[in-house]
């Protein structure tokens, strides 16, 4: 197991904790969840801040160039982690890997967006409170690192290799906080602003250096170049298979 992935279990082990700890503050102090609402960020010190300062930088990460710590699979969108191959690129084949790749990933985005738009419509009939809202945002943050670690159901239609090589890789703080758009209040939508912007600024990458996301005209993802090893069994198969 690499480095980087038995970090990455441990952040696993992390979040699984910390939505634990956030099921434990919802039913033993609700006080806590009062940072939801409105200005109240800024009016009273709760664990939430917390959680909420660990998001903001985890976002940070992702739309500013980072060299090391930061898996390539969400830094490969800049200059520092672009390895030119050494053939000449084909770029009618890099189109078309551009377009199939943006259509599945914009067909994972129908998706969510239905699934997203059945929680704010159960919210808004009273079927439960905002606190339900933040507890399934944490939810996905917990299954974030299970769809790069253990399964990833979004692979069934991107088709893609491995995480590294993921057309929607940074999509996923846009998607952990998704259900927070049917609140109001600083907290979510500083979060909801933040992720909408790392999520721009990847789409304006694949837009504009297209390159840098095929592992045929960037070296840096192919599975020989590879220093995350992220992948799971299924993704260490194929490596060997080719």
């Amino acid at each position: 197991m690499s480095k980087t992935r038995k970090i990455y279990c441990a952040r696993l082990v992390g979040r699984i904790l910390l939505f634990a700890g956030c099921l434990v503050l919802w039913r033993w102090y609700p006080d806590s969840f009062a940072v939801l609402e409105g200005w109240n960020f800024f009016r009273q010190i709760s664990p939430l801040h917390f959680l909420w300062v660990v998001w903001v930088a985890d976002m940070v990460l992702q739309i500013v160039p980072i060299r090391n710590k930061v898996p390539l699979g969400s830094q490969k969108l800049f200059a520092n982690r672009f390895k030119p191959i050494r053939d000449a690129i084909h770029y009618e084949a890099l189109k078309r890997y551009i377009e199939s790749t943006t259509k599945a990933a914009y067909k994972v985005f129908l998706i969510w967006c239905v699934l997203i738009l059945v929680i704010g419509a159960l919210y808004s009939a009273g079927c439960f409170p905002r606190e339900v809202l933040f507890m399934i945002s944490v939810f996905f943050y917990v299954c974030d690192l299970i769809c790069v670690l253990v399964w990833c159901p979004f692979r069934l239609i991107m088709k893609n290799r491995c995480c590294t090589t993921c057309r929607i890789f940074n999509w996923d703080h846009l998607m952990m906080f998704s259900p927070l758009l049917f609140m109001s209040g600083f907290f979510a939508t500083s979060l909801v602003v933040l992720s909408a912007v790392a999520w721009l600024v990847w789409e304006l990458c694949v837009m504009m250096y297209p390159e840098r996301f095929w592992d045929h005209s960037n070296a840096a993802l192919q599975c020989s170049q590879c220093t995350d090893k992220l992948c799971t069994q299924y993704c260490r198969k194929l490596r060997n298979d080719h």
